[in-house]
């Protein structure tokens, strides 16, 4: 049996202890929340008395699970979880993802990619809205492990306990060179014909993960190499938005080009699985027909 004093806790309440623990702060997580820092405490002090045990260390200059709090912590994100997968499950079969796929994207990717989608996703799915997030695979990854995101577009990763991974295609880097480089003149360049010296490259499209140039999109790569000179490696998909750019040509790479593999990720226990699998049939379908990119059987 649930006690009297859990059961005046509310879910609000529980988001707002999840809110400090992601922030590390309770001004922040009061900001962001858009409560006041006191009545945030308020709240967090309320679950802590009905658990009858201390979440977090204060007085710190950062706010810190106690070694008992993160196991809490962790059931917190659980019941959290389950709850949005109730009111999903609500929703089920009314409207494909329940009216909206909350769809995270590469930000190297969602530019090139979801032009394609716009139109064709509407046909598939009616009634369903298609919500947008932008970022890293990490950062993606995390945000639909924690509820906030339905699927997420990314690289492989190793395995992720309650995620599914559907494999989707393979897209090759180009070479993106100033146009006043010895080699713009060629339609496609070996490897070893470039100087590595000269390379700007993204920590994504480095061989050993390790890129000069971070967190910048294609657009502001492109201009370093304008810039500078040299060259970088840059995906097949984002072809024609750079070549439109000025003073910027691409060559394709010879022989077997380095490149990366995109695949569709979702959770284990989302209600949405056959909407899930006929969306990522219709990436593939969307893959097969951009020059370059394979498809990778699932």
């Amino acid at each position: 049996m649930i006690s009297s004093y859990l059961s005046a806790v509310s879910l609000r309440d529980l988001i707002l202890v999840q809110a400090v623990h992601r922030h590390g702060s309770f001004n922040s997580a009061a900001r962001a929340m858009h409560i006041s820092a006191s009545g945030l405490s308020h709240q967090v002090q309320k679950v802590e008395q009905a658990l009858g045990a201390p979440l977090f260390e204060r007085g710190g200059r950062k706010v810190v699970p106690t070694a008992g709090g993160q196991r809490l912590l962790e059931q917190i994100d659980a019941v959290l979880l389950a709850a949005d997968h109730l009111q999903q499950a609500a929703r089920a079969g009314e409207k494909a993802f329940g009216g909206e796929l909350r769809l995270g994207v590469l930000a190297t990717l969602g530019p090139y990619l979801l032009p394609h989608l716009i139109e064709p996703f509407p046909q598939h799915f009616p009634g369903a809205r298609l919500s947008l997030s932008e970022g890293k695979p990490r950062g993606l990854l995390r945000r639909l492990h924690e509820g906030e995101l339905d699927a997420v577009l990314a690289p492989p990763a190793s395995s992720l306990s309650g995620i599914v991974m559907c494999p989707l295609f393979f897209e090759p880097w180009e070479v993106l060179l100033r146009a006043d480089h010895a080699l713009a003149g060629k339609r496609s360049i070996s490897m070893d014909q470039l100087d590595a010296g000269q390379a700007i490259l993204m920590a994504e499209s480095h061989a050993d993960g390790e890129g000069y140039v971070q967190d910048v999109s294609l657009e502001s790569l492109a201009a370093l190499v304008t810039l500078r000179g040299g060259h970088a490696l840059v995906p097949a998909l984002a072809h024609d938005r750079l070549a439109s750019m000025p003073d910027i040509v691409l060559a394709k790479i010879k022989g077997e080009a380095p490149g990366r593999e995109i695949a569709l990720y979702w959770r284990e226990a989302s209600p949405w699985h056959s909407d899930l699998q006929a969306f990522a049939d219709l990436l593939r379908k969307l893959a097969k027909q951009r020059p370059g990119l394979q498809l990778i059987e699932a």
